[in-house]
């Protein structure tokens, strides 16, 4: 007797689902810390989400996500200027989103939050220097010279349409400094 071929169930990606694809957007805004105050670059970007399954950990939480790649340049020159990789989770059995991000300034992430709403899709997710639920580590020389405080990312997404504002609090040149990312864009 032949055994019947299964096919396994879809994956629910629940509030995610909204994230996948390639998006792109030419509205970006970085509003950086400078020695004299702050300084503002225009930029565009391309952000990759790619869907990974689930991930079980100790047998017992089951979580579901997407890798993403964001490259950010800035107008003005056309190069890139910000280069992050990281992880979109979703632990349906807490509500529970998490990003996790590295950049190559020797800083990694993770944020925890929660989503809302179907449409508009509307991710939050926080993180402060040394948390329980999330936290930054970095390099000495980054604790040193350019601290992460806290970390806060909101994302709404509508349809093909994804906006965010991404805040993270350096301690740098002397003083605490809100840096901010916001962009639009186009999934294609």
């Amino acid at each position: 007797m032949e055994r019947p071929v299964t096919t396994p169930a879809p994956i629910d990606y629940g509030p995610l689902t909204a994230l996948v694809g390639t998006w792109r957007g030419d509205s970006g805004m970085d509003v950086a810390p400078d020695p004299d105050g702050r300084e503002e670059n225009p930029y565009f970007e391309t952000i990759v989400f790619t869907p990974i399954g689930e991930v079980t950990n100790a047998n017992r939480e089951v979580l579901v996500g997407f890798r993403y790649h964001q490259c950010v340049s800035r107008k003005s020159t056309g190069l890139p200027f910000h280069d992050q990789v990281g992880y979109w989770l979703w632990d349906a059995a807490t509500g529970t989103v998490m990003q996790s991000l590295l950049i190559p300034r020797a800083v990694g992430v993770l944020a925890t939050g929660r989503a809302s709403g179907s449409r508009p899709v509307v991710l939050e997710v926080a993180a402060t220097g040394e948390g329980a639920d999330g936290g930054v580590v970095e390099s000495r020389f980054m604790r040193d010279h350019a601290r992460t405080v806290a970390f806060r990312h909101r994302v709404i997404v509508d349809g093909a349409t994804l906006t965010y504002e991404e805040t993270t609090i350096v301690d740098i040149y002397g003083r605490r400094f809100e840096h901010t990312d916001t962009n639009t864009l186009t999934r294609e």
